[in-house]
């Protein structure tokens, strides 16, 4: 995985003779933009947008970079914001428990991922602050905290829906 397992997508395939490998003395910021939320049949698994964050990250590791040497960062806006309802309130909307808080915290416990919600997204979604985890912290919009962190060299990853 090597990381943080969060379904069996988010794992690493070992890969032998490698010729391409990062270099792991470098800084990785790395700045995700999460919209995506599962479809009703499947509030029981975790958010696939989080699994892929999840793999990305695992990836990284799996290549040899330190954790210590990434900053992950989570800008979650759109449908996304109802995977970051407290327990109470997902189960009250989809009569099961929210299965994406144990992988939020075992990332801030492991990595020290950031998640930054979008206060126009909940707003036009009648989400308030205190309806989501607290560790989800709050901008007045994601627009500006993802050009803020783009100019400070962070590396975007927009995980959305394929429209293929």
């Amino acid at each position: 995985y090597p990381l943080i397992k969060a379904g069996k997508w988010s794992g690493v395939i070992p890969v032998r003779n490698q010729t391409e490998i990062p270099d792991p003395n470098i800084s990785y910021k790395l700045l995700f933009e999460l919209v995506i939320n599962n479809k009703d049949t499947t509030v029981k698994e975790i958010n696939h947008g989080l699994t892929e964050i999840c793999r990305i990250i695992n990836l990284h590791v799996a290549s040899g970079i330190p954790v210590k040497n990434m900053t992950p960062v989570i800008v979650v806006h759109g449908p996304a914001l109802y995977s970051f309802y407290t327990n109470e309130k997902y189960k009250a909307k989809y009569k099961t428990d929210n299965p994406n808080i144990a992988v939020m915290e075992e990332m801030i416990k492991k990595t020290g991922t950031r998640f930054i919600a979008c206060g126009q997204a909940m707003d036009f979604l009648g989400i308030a602050q205190g309806e989501m985890i607290p560790q989800v912290k709050v901008s007045l919009t994601a627009q500006t905290v993802l050009s803020g962190y783009q100019l400070k060299g962070y590396k975007l990853y927009e995980i959305k829906e394929d429209k293929q």
